[in-house]
Formats: C-alpha cells, sequence, structure tokens
C-alpha cells in the first residue's frame, strides 16, 4: 500500500493533523509526518515533493494557517494528488488560510477539506488509496454502515425523550 505524507507548515498544526493521524491509524494506512515551510524551507519542501512518488508515497496532505502556500508549494512539484487543510489562525480566523488553499490556478490543483478538517483530509487520503485497494475500500465501507448506525441511534434516543 501506498503511504501518505503529512506535512505541516509548523508544528502548531499538529494538534489538527492528531486528526488526521488517527483516521489513518484506524484504517491501517501507512504515513509519513514532516514539517517544512514553505517560506521558511522552500528547498527542502520541493525536494520532498519532487521524490515523494518515489519514495513510496500516493497523497500528500498539508495543513498550514495564514498565508498557507505549503499545500500550493507541494502541489507544484508533484503529480500526487494533494490535500489541503486550512488551518485557523488567531488574525483571520481562517478564512485566510481558506481562501488561499482553494485559489490554486488551474493545473495545480489542491483538494480542500474545511477549517482545521484534519480527520476529513484522512479519510479523503484514504478513499484515494481505496481506488486500488479493495480491503481499504471495504474498510471506508464499514465505517460509513457504523457512522450510519450511531446517527439513527440519536435518532431514536432523541426522537422518543422529545416528543410530545
Amino acid at each position: 500500500m501506498k503511504k501518505v505524507a503529512i506535512i505541516m507548515g509548523s508544528d502548531s498544526d499538529l494538534p489538527i493533523l492528531e486528526k488526521t493521524m488517527a483516521v489513518l491509524k484506524d484504517f491501517g494506512v501507512p504515513f509519513e509526518t514532516h514539517v517544512y515551510s514553505a517560506h521558511r524551507t522552500p528547498n527542502e519542501a520541493i525536494e520532498f515533493a519532487k521524490n515523494a512518488k518515489n519514495n513510496g508515497f500516493g497523497v500528500m496532505i498539508c495543513a498550514a494557517g495564514m498565508a498557507a502556500h505549503l499545500a500550493g508549494v507541494i502541489a507544484a512539484n508533484t503529480t500526487l494528488p494533494v490535500i489541503g487543510i486550512p488551518c485557523k489562525s488567531s488574525v483571520l480566523d481562517g478564512m485566510d488560510a481558506l481562501l488561499a488553499t482553494v485559489q490554486m490556478p488551474s493545473g495545480i490543483p489542491v483538494a480542500t477539506v474545511a477549517i482545521n478538517g484534519g480527520a476529513n483530509a484522512g479519510i479523503l487520503a484514504t478513499q484515494i488509496l481505496a481506488l486500488a485497494d479493495k480491503e481499504l475500500e471495504e474498510k471506508l465501507a464499514l465505517k460509513r454502515e457504523s457512522d450510519k448506525a450511531k446517527v439513527l441511534e440519536k435518532d431514536k434516543k432523541i426522537s422518543l425523550e422529545y416528543k410530545a
């Protein structure tokens, strides 16, 4: 199975990416985690992206806040799918990172999840890898059924408790 690269622009993004890592662990998806800044370590980020495919990666997840250029820098230097997680900052509540992540130029796409959407990034990466892995596809289907059962159980409890 291909690995997932998890790259954060700063270690302050780690709490968001811990959710990503938890999802990948639950599905048994191997990953590596790194800190590369689009602005402070651009050469290292670019080198990592250029070699990612040859190093066994199938998907790359990038988390960054504020200007959030990391996902774009990575996407510009690989043909692998890149998922961007815009991270909430104290200044503009993550809207700056969201807009920077979704406004990629034509030809350099970055799939974008919600602000601080670490769990969904892990699920999306798993879905991408599942295109070539039947066992992973089955694990995703089981998770969907489990999630559905939890919601229906909550519905049953609430509808019984709040009935006129």
